[in-house]
């Protein structure tokens, strides 16, 4: 288990009890968008999957609030995501994270590539109930800054792309429900231009409906890797 920091936003301190992370993958409600993404990854040399979406189990302990990660080598990269947190006292809770990958061991093996890298977390959280009335309304944005400090949009898009929460819930656990515990990354949006390293990026949640958002930025030390 992996016990968080977090907030609900308006300073209410709880702590995130992770037993069980879940990353979804290719979970885009347009077929076009998801073979998009599908051949994104197939530029790099990662294998189309069997079928969409897909679900991938992984270790609670890469959950990181933290403002840096560390990976090895320089072929890794983020990704924004909805993320859902099921609670024991404050039911489901909505986050913003990144399914920080590394590219190159994509190529072999999906999840063993997510396995090797940290999960960035924002730590402050929203009550779905507050939310789900205008759930596609919502918009994940990413930007990716460049090692000279240049900040470049990277992934911009309504959550009406991607599969609405409860029938992904009910696709990844065969239940209407998650058990208190469980991190559920709910899948990205594509990039504009192509999958890139940076040495940082920003992720952000907005909500049009009640003008807030969510917001987390985390820099990517790139530990020296020789052959």
């Amino acid at each position: 288990m992996k016990k968080v920091s977090c907030e609900i936003e308006g300073g209410q301190a709880i702590q995130v009890n992770a037993s069980r992370l879940v990353i979804a993958g290719w979970a885009g409600r347009d077929a076009a968008e998801v073979e998009h993404h599908i051949r994104e990854l197939e530029a790099i040399g990662v294998r189309r999957p069997s079928s969409a979406p897909c679900f991938y189990e992984l270790a609670p302990a890469l959950l990181t609030t933290s403002d840096s990660i560390e990976v090895i080598g320089g072929h890794s990269s983020g990704e924004v995501e909805v993320v859902l947190i099921q609670t024991q006292e404050d039911g489901l809770l909505v986050g913003i994270g990144s399914d920080h990958t590394d590219r190159k061991v994509e190529g072999y093996d999906v999840v063993v590539s997510k396995q090797m890298c940290a999960k960035p977390l924002g730590k402050t959280l929203w009550c779905y109930a507050d939310v789900v009335a205008h759930w596609d309304a919502l918009i994940a944005r990413s930007w990716r800054i460049d090692a000279n400090g240049e900040r470049i949009r990277y992934q911009e898009g309504t959550l009406a792309r991607l599969i609405h929460p409860e029938p992904l819930i009910s696709r990844a656990f065969g239940a209407t429900s998650m058990i208190p515990g469980t991190v559920l990354f709910c899948g990205t949006q594509p990039v504009l231009g192509a999958l890139t390293p940076a040495s940082a990026y920003e992720l952000e949640l907005h909500d049009p409906v009640l003008g807030r958002s969510l917001r987390h930025r985390y820099n990517v030390d790139a530990l020296a890797h020789t052959e």
